[in-house]
């Protein structure tokens, strides 16, 4: 392997000095330097060849025993120095005091073509940031890390990336429920990668420590890293990044309620600092349109990061970046301002998304009323997300009767025998309006078809295909696993040998586990 190593995060960052693999509170350090355990029999289940490709790896590579033996923790090259990163975090609400990288290593970093990359192991051993659990990840989280963060990737969602799956030959115990009857499972490592795995918490730890110094530090080396058109070191460089951070947080959520995607557990530890969709824990798609739903059991209570509030949660995610920023400018205003910024661009690129995805593309004064009776109508009745707006731009510009207004998107509702009465009538007077409003347009059916086509993905990673995926795999068949990771690189695409995909949850699915909701445990 032919790898352009350029650390930066331990070369240029205060290292922890104690250098022992033990539980503790580590203190003015960034990071703190740690190997991977090493693993049984590990075996590569698959690996992406385009972003290895991007690395500087080729199929030969991927094929090596060194590949295998690195990803799966049991290797580290020489002239690399592992780590895990100090980071704390607020989590469901409440300070948590110190996270950290609790089951991910990061291995190194390496640069290619001018673009930089840091490569992490996730489930590859304990680290000082373990607290009471293990550091390792099973085979089921792990397949679900591994399909969606390349699914996202190839939807256009700003994401971290995966390069790799591997078995590790040993056996690791979960409760997978939270119920008090924990099972063993097999043990899986994902290398993960990403410009920079700096989360906002990195930020917070120091903060709260009143640790102004190393807080500096870290500020001043991500500007300089990962936005280094701004001025290093000065208030009005430190004002801008916020400003940025915020607005690369604000399109990624855009870009997750686009295709109906939820994170289900927005903690401040899981925000990435550039804006990018990091650690894929109990996520979940929609599957009936609703705004009050969350994947997470663990948030079945309260619904604090259910879909129709993640906007709402990165507000508060970045109100509290700005109390960790706050002793770098020492003025609340100028942060206040930049967070009003959010709500009031919220505001804009949430409608000019929907308006994209219902084919309105001119400018009208009711295209927001519209929307929202839409967004009411989809709650009616369980309505399936992906198959109604893909089936939209069926819809021609010609008035249709009355009884063929539903008829292109019959197919998204889940019991059909609903939609009546009432809920017919609203269903009526919609798209008569939506039909009127589309007479305003600019472009012919077949344009707007093509546009709409482009923001409403046909294909998506549902919780019962994860989990089909996860069944065979478990069993050691991994062609699903490999079917579903193809079918994703072109989620927007007609793929005639691909339309089983494309339909609603099965009935078997509503309830079994891991397909609808998920716990943390991995």
């Amino acid at each position: 392997m032919n790898l352009n190593f350029k650390d930066t995060f331990n070369t240029e960052l205060p290292a922890d000095p104690v250098h022992e693999n033990t539980r503790r509170q580590v203190m003015q350090a960034c990071f703190s330097y740690v190997k991977p355990k090493s693993t049984a029999n590990p075996s590569l289940i698959h690996a992406s060849k385009e972003l290895a490709q991007e690395l500087g790896l080729t199929e030969d590579d991927l094929k090596s025993e060194a590949f295998k033996s690195l990803f799966s923790g049991n290797l580290v090259l020489p002239g690399t120095n592992p780590y895990a990163m100090c980071y704390g975090g607020h989590q469901f609400g409440n300070w948590a005091g110190q996270l950290g990288d609790g089951r991910a290593i990061n291995l190194f970093e390496v640069n290619l073509n001018n673009k930089q990359w840091a490569l992490q192991l996730k489930g590859a051993g304990e680290t000082p940031y373990s607290r009471t659990a293990d550091g390792l990840a099973v085979l089921r989280s792990s397949i679900r890390e591994y399909l969606c963060s390349e699914a996202m990737y190839h939807l256009g969602v700003p994401t971290t990336r995966a390069l790799s799956l591997a078995l590790t030959g040993d056996q690791v115990l979960r409760d997978v429920l939270y119920n008090g009857n924990p099972e063993y499972e097999k043990g899986a490592v994902v290398c993960r990668v990403a410009p920079s795995f700096i989360r906002f918490g990195n930020f917070e730890i120091f903060s709260a420590r009143q640790d102004k110094k190393t807080l500096k530090t870290l500020t001043d080396y991500t500007i300089r890293h990962f936005f280094p058109h701004l001025k290093e070191g000065t208030k009005e460089g430190y004002l801008h990044f916020f400003r940025e951070v915020t607005h690369n947080t604000l399109d990624m959520i855009i870009h997750w309620q686009r295709v109906g995607f939820v994170h289900g557990v927005m903690n401040t530890d899981n925000m990435s600092i550039l804006g990018l969709t990091i650690d894929y824990g109990p996520y979940g798609w929609l599957e009936g349109y609703e705004e009050g739903w969350t994947p997470n059991t663990t948030d079945r209570q309260y619904k604090r990061y259910r879909y129709g509030n993640q906007i709402n949660i990165g507000l508060w995610n970045l109100y509290q970046l700005a109390n960790a920023l706050f002793p770098l400018i020492e003025e609340a205003k100028p942060f206040e301002d930049i967070l009003l910024e959010y709500r009031n661009n919220y505001s804009t690129k949430y409608l000019s998304m929907m308006k994209s995805k219902i084919g309105l593309f001119n400018t009208d004064k009711n295209d927001a009323a519209l929307l929202n009776r839409l967004e009411e109508n989809l709650q009616l009745t369980e309505t399936d997300m992906t198959i109604f707006f893909r089936n939209l731009n069926r819809i021609s510009k010609d008035n249709l009767s009355n009884e063929d207004y539903l008829a292109p998107v019959m197919d998204a509702f889940y019991v059909q025998e609903e939609v009546k009465g009432d809920t017919l009538e609203k269903w009526k007077l919609w798209f008569t309006d939506y039909q009127n409003r589309l007479q305003k347009e600019s472009i012919g059916d077949s344009q707007r078809a093509e546009r709409m086509n482009n923001v409403n993905p046909k294909y998506v990673l549902r919780n019962y295909m994860a989990q089909l995926a996860i069944d065979d795999a478990d069993k050691g068949n991994y062609s699903l696993l490999d079917e579903f990771f193809q079918l994703l690189k072109n989620p927007y695409q007609e793929q005639t040998s691909a339309e089983k995909w494309f339909v609603k949850r099965p009935e078997w699915a509503r309830h079994k586990v891991g397909c609808s909701m998920l716990s943390c445990s991995s």
